[in-house]
Formats: C-alpha cells, structure tokens, sequence
C-alpha cells in the first residue's frame, strides 16, 4: 500500500451570523447535504464515522467510511484528527480544521483538510494521483461553498 494525500485550504468572509455558520458546520445530518463526497455521518459522542460516497483513482473504488474525532470550541473552531477505531483497518482519514471570527461583514470562515488514502498502487504514480485527489477536493469544496451560501440564504 502506498499512502497518498491532498490539502485543501480556503478563506473567505460569509455574510452571515457565526451561529448560523457554526449551527451548520456541527450538523451531521446536513453536511452530507452540503458536501458532494459526504454519503452520511454516524456520531458516537465525539467520534464521527464518515461514509464517502465512492471515488475510483486509477480504476481502483475509494468509496469508504472513516473515523475522525472531532474537538469543538464552541462557535470559534473543529479540529479533526483520524482516530480508526482498535483494530481497524481504515485506509482513508482526514485531519483538518474549521476556524470562525467575526469581522466587519459577516463571519471569516477558514477550512484547512488534509486527506490520505491508502491505495495497491506504486509509489510511482503518486504525482497523479495527488492530482486526481487535489482537483476532487477543490471541486468538493467549490460546491460545498455554494451549498452552505444557498443554505444559509446568501446566493
């Protein structure tokens, strides 16, 4: 198994009320509405299990299910990290964060998410298939955008 990975990061003002944001943000009902990838999110307290809907890299599936234990500062930032459960195999995980503020206009909103997957693959297509899973990442969270701004009623 080779491990690969993608970060994504992105900033931007939303003219909307931090609750409203963060109301969203902490919703595992809705942010596989949001979220193109995003099948569903099952919650054990503070350890979420996401279900990827499937990916194919270089004809092999990635649809998957992981677990990321979520830390919560009430309306300010999630950190996620990767945490399988014992003795599980987990072959895809995140690690990443969301960060709110207020600020004149609305809220900043910053998301930084770092993906890796473990694929049969030689290490020697590593450059395109973290291009593959560069690109998926930015159109996901093109259209997740796009999803919470119609969600939130900014359009």
């Amino acid at each position: 198994m080779t491990r690969f990975s993608a970060t994504n990061y992105s900033e931007a003002v939303v003219a909307a009320d931090r609750s409203k944001i963060w109301a969203a943000l902490t919703d595992p009902v809705l942010l596989p509405e949001l979220t193109p990838l995003l099948a569903r999110i099952e919650t054990d307290g503070d350890l979420w299990h996401w279900y990827l809907k499937p990916i194919t890299v270089l004809g092999i599936n990635v649809g998957t299910v992981f677990t990321e234990l979520m830390r919560f500062d009430e309306g300010r930032r999630i950190d996620y990290t990767h945490e399988p459960p014992y003795g599980a195999n987990e072959r895809t995980g995140a690690e990443g964060w969301y960060e709110l503020s207020d600020t004149e206009g609305g809220t900043r909103l910053a998301i930084s998410m770092t993906l890796h997957v473990d694929l049969p693959l030689a290490p020697l297509v590593t450059p395109v298939v973290s291009q593959v899973m560069a690109t998926v990442m930015q159109r996901t969270g093109d259209r997740f955008s796009v999803n919470l701004l119609r969600h939130l009623g900014i359009e």
